[in-house]
C-alpha cells in the first residue's frame, strides 16, 4: 500500500468524525494499517499530561488548564490537529521542561475543543502512532520536539499463545465490567466489538487502574505480544483486588442493610408506640434514672443497679432479656429499700386493739405487749419471729392483722400450705424464662416498707418435692443471725430482712422440720372455753354475719343461753369456725322471712335453734355411769381440742392372755401393757388373787375405733380401769383422770391440761385427778374457768386407786 502523509488520512473513518455527534466510533483493523502505514511528520508540538497516558488508537478527554496548554491546542486545532502527547514524570510540576517529561509519548489527533465555563479548555483527543522524543527545538511558547517513529512487533495471524492471551484478555475484561460498579455494562459491547488485537491491548491498559509508571512501561513495550501479557498479568491482578473489594462489600452491605432494616423497624415500633400511648424504651431508661435519684440505697446497691441499666441500654429491645431485664429493674425500684414505717409504741392503745379484736388469747398479747416495751426501750431490736401454735379456727391468723395494726406496720401474708418448690421462697434464676422472684420479696414490693408484720400461715404444711425443700429454705427468712441478708436468686443480691416481725402460724408442731422450729419462740394459742366461744359469738360473730347478710342488729337476738346451746349441741371444735357457720345457718333464717315478710321471733328461742338447725349432734361426750366395773372416763387432747374418752376392760375365761382394741397407737399399747403388769406386780397390795391372771383373759377397749388415739395420757386410766375390773368396785362418781405411769407406780405429767379441763366441764365432770407436776398448768388458767371443779394432786398410782377405787362393789358383781 502506498504511502501518504499522515495527516491526510481522509480514508480513516475516525478522520471524517463530526464534531457535533454524540458518539465516537471505534478504530477497526482497516484504520490500524492506515495508521501503520502513514509516516510521522519529523517534529510535533509536545503535551504534557499530568496523570494519565495515551495509548494509540484510544480516545480520551483531558483537561487543560495552564496556559501554554491552551495556546498549543489552540494553535493546532487550527492547524492540523496534529499533536505529541506525553506523560508528565511528576503532576506537582507546574511548568514542565524537558527532564520532568517521559521521552515515549503518542501521537494525538485532536476530535474535539470545548471551552468550559471555568475558564478551563477541554479537548477530546485519540491517540494515532507511539513516538519518541529526539531533540527539544523550543520551549516557548510551548514545548515542541523532533520525534521519530517506534516501530511495533506484531506477532503473526497464527500465533496460538497470543491468541490465547487476547481471548484471555477479552474474558477477563468482560468479568472485570460485570463486577465493578463504577464500569456500565455497555463497555462490554465495545469489548466485543473491538476486532482489532493491539487496539485491545491499547484499550484495555489505558482504562486499567494502574499509575502512571506502570502505563508508562506498557506503552514503551515495542513487542505487542509482550505488552498483552503484561496487561493480562496487570488485569489479573485488579480482578482479584475487585472480587476481595466485591466481597467485602457484599458482607458490609448485608450487615448494614440488616442494621438498617431493624433501625426502620424500631422507629417505626417506637412512633406506633407513641401514637397508641406506650412508651419508648429511650423513655423508660429516662424513668427509671430519674426514679433511682428517689430511692434510698447505699453504694453497693446503687453501684450495682448502674450498672445492670448500662446492661440494659446495650440490649436490643426486640430480644427476649431486655423484658427479663426490664422487670428486674422496675424489682429493683419497686422495693422499699431501707424504706421503715414508724412503729407506733402506745402500749395501752395496742393493748386496747389486741382486746378488741381478739376475746381471750392472754398469753400471745402478753408476748406481744412485752415486744413492743423493748421495742420502744431499745428502737434497735431485731424483730422476733413469733410461732402462734394451736388448733384451727382460733385466731391465729386473724392475730397477724391485729398486731400489724397495733404497731402501726404493713400486714403482710402468705399461705404456705402445700408449697412444695424451694423457688417460691427464694426467686428463679434471671437465666430462665418467666422467670420472678420468691415470695418473700414480692411480698416486701407489695407491702411498700422493708419492716411489715409477715405472717406466714400453715408453716406445718410445708412439703418437700423434686423441686426441693421450701422448709430448708425457710431457715434462712427466720435465722435472726442471718436475714440481714436475706438472698433471693432473682435479685441476685442480699435483702435485709431482720426489721420485719414474722409471725408463723401452725396447728401441730411434729411436722416442722426442728431445725426450723428452733428458730421460732412457740406460743401455745389454746382452744377456747365455751364461756369464751359465747362472749366470741356474742361480740364479733353474730354483728359479723348480721353485717354480710345485709341485717342490721335489731333484726336478730339471740342471748346467752341460746349461744351456749348451739356451742354445746352443734359444734366440737376449740377453735369458733363451725361455730360462725351455726350462727349464718340463723341469720339466714331471719334474713328469709324478711325477705318473705313472714313472722319470726326476733329473740332467738330453743326451739327456733331445733327448728333451723335440727336436733343436738353432739351429746356424745356426756359423762356415763359408774355401775359397771373396769369403765373409767380419762381425758385426751386432739387437733381440734380436748375431749373425754372411755377407758372399758372385760375379764373372759382364758389364759391370761392381755387384747387390746379400739386403733390405739404403739404408746396407748404399751401403758395398757404397763398398767397390767405393775398389777401383777402389786396384787397382794391390791388384794386380788393372782391365780385370777392366768384363768382369765383381759380385754382393755377404747370405743370409737374408727378415730385413731395415740399419746402418754392414758396410763393411770388404764390402771384405774384394771383395777376396778380385778377388784370388781366402782369407779368414783363424775371422775376424770388423766397422767402417765411407770412401772414403779409413779405418775407423771402429761400436756394440753386446758383443753382436757374445758372436755371435762363440757362433760359435766365434776372432779379431776392430775399428776401433781400440773397444778401449775392449773394455776394459769382463770379461776373463772375452774369454777364447779375440784382437782386431786397425786403422786404415784396408790394414791390414784385411793380417790378413783370405791369401796362399793358393782352391781351383779363376777365373782373371781
Amino acid at each position: 500500500m502506498k504511502k501518504s502523509n499522515f495527516l491526510s488520512l481522509d480514508s480513516l473513518s475516525l478522520q471524517d468524525f463530526d464534531e457535533n455527534s454524540e458518539l465516537i466510533p471505534l478504530m477497526t483493523p482497516e484504520d490500524e494499517e492506515l495508521i501503520n502505514n502513514e509516516s510521522l511528520p519529523e517534529s510535533l508540538p509536545i503535551l504534557p499530561l499530568r496523570n494519565t497516558v495515551l495509548f494509540p488508537g484510544v480516545v480520551i478527554p483531558i483537561t487543560a488548564g495552564r496556559d501554554t496548554s491552551i495556546k498549543l491546542i489552540n494553535d493546532a486545532n487550527k492547524g492540523g490537529k496534529v499533536i505529541g502527547v506525553v506523560a508528565q514524570k511528576d503532576e506537582a510540576v507546574e511548568k514542565p521542561s524537558v527532564k520532568d517529561i517521559y521521552k515515549t509519548g503518542t501521537v494525538a489527533r485532536i476530535l474535539k475543543v470545548l471551552k468550559m465555563p471555568d475558564g478551563n479548555t477541554t479537548v477530546i483527543i485519540q491517540g494515532k502512532k507511539r513516538f519518541q522524543i529526539n531533540e527539544i527545538i523550543s520551549e516557548k511558547p510551548y514545548l515542541s520536539a523532533t520525534i521519530s517513529d517506534l516501530p511495533e512487533e506484531k506477532p503473526t495471524a497464527d500465533n496460538e499463545e497470543f491468541n490465547a492471551i487476547i481471548d484471555s484478555i477479552k474474558d477477563l475484561s468482560l468479568e472485570i465490567i460485570k463486577e465493578s460498579p463504577n464500569i456500565p455494562t455497555e463497555a462490554t459491547f465495545a469489548i466485543k466489538n473491538i476486532e482489532s488485537n493491539s487496539f485491545l491491548v491499547n484499550f484495555v491498559s489505558s482504562n486499567m487502574n494502574l499509575k502512571v509508571e506502570e502505563k508508562q512501561e506498557l506503552l514503551k513495550i515495542n513487542d505487542l505480544k509482550e505488552r498483552a501479557l503484561q496487561t493480562l498479568k496487570y488485569m489479573n491482578l485488579e480482578y482479584q483486588k475487585l472480587e476481595l473489594k466485591n466481597d467485602i462489600q457484599s458482607k458490609v452491605q448485608s450487615d448494614m442493610s440488616q442494621q438498617q432494616r431493624e433501625y426502620f423497624l424500631h422507629q417505626q415500633m417506637k412512633t406506633i408506640q407513641e401514637e397508641l400511648g406506650g412508651v419508648s424504651s429511650g423513655e423508660e431508661i429516662e424513668d427509671m434514672k430519674m426514679r433511682a435519684k428517689e430511692k434510698n440505697w447505699d453504694d453497693k446497691v446503687k453501684t450495682h443497679f448502674d450498672k445492670e441499666l448500662a446492661k440494659m441500654q446495650r440490649m436490643n429491645p426486640q430480644v427476649a432479656e431486655y423484658s427479663i431485664q426490664r422487670n428486674y429493674l422496675d424489682l429493683f425500684l419497686d422495693l422499699p429499700w431501707n424504706e421503715f414505717s414508724d412503729d407506733q409504741f402506745d402500749l395501752k392503745r395496742a393493748k386496747q386493739i389486741l382486746d378488741r379484736d381478739h376475746f381471750g388469747l392472754d398469753d400471745v398479747k402478753k408476748r406481744i405487749i412485752e415486744y413492743l416495751a423493748v421495742l420502744k426501750l431499745r428502737n434497735d431490736m431485731k424483730s422476733p419471729i413469733l410461732c402462734l401454735y394451736g388448733p384451727p379456727g382460733v385466731g391465729k391468723t386473724s392475730l397477724g392483722k391485729s398486731i400489724a395494726e397495733a404497731l402501726g406496720r404493713e400486714y403482710v401474708r402468705i399461705s404456705l400450705g402445700g408449697l412444695r418448690d424451694e423457688a417460691e421462697i427464694r426467686g428463679h434464676r434471671k437465666t430462665y424464662i418467666g422467670a420472678m422472684p420468691g415470695r418473700i420479696i414480692q411480698s416486701l414490693k407489695k407491702a411498700g416498707t422493708s419492716n411489715p408484720v409477715f405472717v406466714l400461715d400453715e408453716i406445718d404444711k410445708l412439703s418437700s418435692g423434686h423441686q426441693g425443700d421450701p422448709s430448708s429454705a425457710m431457715l434462712e427468712v427466720l435465722d435472726p443471725e442471718q436475714n440481714n441478708e436475706f438472698y433471693d436468686n432473682f435479685l441476685e443480691m442480699g435483702y435485709d430482712l431482720s426489721k420485719v416481725m414474722f409471725i408463723a402460724t401452725s396447728n401441730s408442731l411434729n411436722t416442722i422440720q426442728p431445725a426450723l422450729r428452733d428458730r421460732m419462740e412457740i406460743i401455745n394459742v389454746t382452744g377456747y372455753t365455751i364461756e369464751e366461744k359465747v362472749e366470741i359469738a356474742k361480740r364479733h360473730l353474730l354483728p359479723k354475719q348480721l353485717k354480710e347478710h345485709g341485717l342490721d342488729s335489731k333484726a336478730l337476738k339471740i342471748a346467752k343461753p341460746q349461744l351456749e346451746k348451739i356451742v354445746e349441741g352443734y359444734t366440737r371444735e376449740s377453735g369458733v369456725r363451725g361455730l360462725e357457720k351455726q350462727i349464718a345457718k340463723m341469720v339466714r333464717y331471719a334474713a328469709k322471712n324478711i325477705a318473705m315478710e313472714e313472722d319470726y321471733n326476733v329473740k332467738i328461742t330453743n326451739e327456733d335453734i331445733i327448728e333451723v338447725l335440727g336436733a343436738p349432734k353432739l351429746e356424745r361426750d356426756k359423762y356415763e355411769n359408774n355401775n359397771v366395773a373396769g369403765v373409767v372416763t380419762g381425758l385426751a387432747w386432739t387437733r381440734v381440742g380436748g375431749d373425754i374418752l372411755f377407758i372399758e376392760s372385760i375379764l373372759s375365761k382364758g389364759k391370761g392372755n392381755l387384747t387390746i382394741t379400739g386403733n390405739l397407737g404403739k404408746v396407748m399399747r404399751e401403758s395398757a401393757t404397763i398398767a397390767m403388769e405393775y398389777i401383777k406386780a402389786n396384787a397382794d397390795k391390791f388384794e386380788i388373787d393372782p391365780e385370777i391372771f392366768d384363768k382369765y383373759n383381759v380385754h382393755i377397749h377404747v370405743p370409737e375405733g374408727a378415730t385413731p388415739k395415740d399419746g402418754p395420757s392414758a396410763g393411770v386410766t388404764m390402771l384405774t380401769s384394771l383395777v376396778s375390773l380385778f377388784t370388781q368396785r366402782k369407779v368414783k362418781k363424775s371422775l376424770a383422770m388423766t397422767g402417765e405411769i411407770t412401772l414403779r407406780g409413779k405418775v407423771l405429767p402429761v400436756g394440753g391440761i386446758k383443753e382436757k379441763i374445758l372436755a371435762a366441764k363440757r362433760a359435766k365432770i365434776k372432779e379431776i385427778l392430775l399428776c401433781e407436776d400440773n397444778k401449775r398448768d392449773i394455776d394459769e388458767i382463770k379461776p373463772e374457768y375452774l369454777k364447779g371443779l375440784t382437782f386431786h394432786y397425786v403422786k404415784d398410782m396408790s394414791d390414784v386407786l385411793d380417790i378413783a377405787i370405791t369401796n362399793q362393789k358393782v352391781k351383779n358383781a363376777k365373782k373371781l
